[in-house]
């Protein structure tokens, strides 16, 4: 049996197949905008062939979304392709932390299933999920409750903000050749440096106060497209998790699981 995991984002869709003897196999598609239910349908369709899995063998389809406009069109793509109905965190499964948010159906769904995946991830009593994406955002967990976060801007938005009055936006390569910073010489390298580097300290920094303002030490789990090469340069960056987001729908989803279980007489 497998899970259907999707995380709509405002820029991609990430999809991951989870299969308990191999784990977790995934993709990426661009956030549809103007696509149609069928599209997405025929895109899936093609993904379960080649993973070899026919639609008997989905136990579930868990979904969390930031841009509501999609879901409907993804609801009836795996109706209709699928056969199944897909179940959206937190509406349709909740996320089994206390959610301490001043109004709590304001977080985003990612920011809190990322958090729990975190959670889950870390043994320290305080931890901290920090998600390099559109935004980068960090998540703060205390024991088993979501106290809230930050929200930062995201290294390719102000990347774009940088070069916003430029012919075309230099290119973007925050591999580090050293771990320590050095004086771009061109413009390109500049750039690199800087958001490399700034990212860095803006990470570093942002700990540090949490760490002064809780009382206590954090852990890191970081995800997101640079959270790799950001790691490398950030040694508050303690772990790095990809597919942080699809392992927590999933661990969500077994956590409901097991609830039933221990629900039963």
């Amino acid at each position: 049996m497998a899970l259907l995991l999707f995380d709509i984002g405002n820029t991609n869709i990430k999809i991951g197949l989870h299969r308990r003897e191999s784990g977790l196999s995934s993709y990426v598609l661009p956030t549809p905008r103007s696509s149609t239910a069928d599209q997405l349908g025929l895109d899936l369709a093609a993904m379960m062939a080649r993973e070899g899995i026919d639609q008997s063998q989905l136990e579930a389809i868990l979904i969390v979304s930031v841009v509501p406009p999609v879901n409907p069109m993804l609801r009836q793509a795996c109706n209709r392709f699928l056969g199944r109905v897909p179940r959206f965190v937190p509406e349709d499964i909740p996320v089994p932390l206390e959610n301490r948010y001043e109004r709590p159906e304001q977080v985003g769904a990612d920011r809190l299933v990322a958090a729990y995946a975190a959670r889950r991830a870390a043994t320290s009593h305080c931890v901290v999920s920090v998600d390099f994406g559109t935004a980068t955002t960090f998540d703060v967990v205390r024991g088993t409750s979501y106290l809230g976060g930050l929200i930062c801007p995201g290294v390719l938005s102000s990347a774009r903000a940088l070069a916003q009055d430029t012919a075309k936006l230099p290119q973007i390569d925050l591999e580090p050749e050293s771990l320590k910073l050095s004086i771009g010489r061109s413009t390109v390298e500049s750039l690199n440096q800087g958001l490399l580097f700034g990212f860095a300290s803006l990470v570093e920094g942002i700990l540090d106060r949490l760490e002064d303002h809780l009382g206590e030490p954090v852990t890191v789990v970081a995800t997101g497209g640079f959270a790799p090469q950001l790691a490398r340069v950030c040694p508050a960056i303690a772990n790095v998790r990809p597919e942080l987001l699809l392992d927590g729908l999933r661990l969500v989803y077994e956590e409901a699981q097991a609830g039933k279980s221990r629900r039963k007489p």
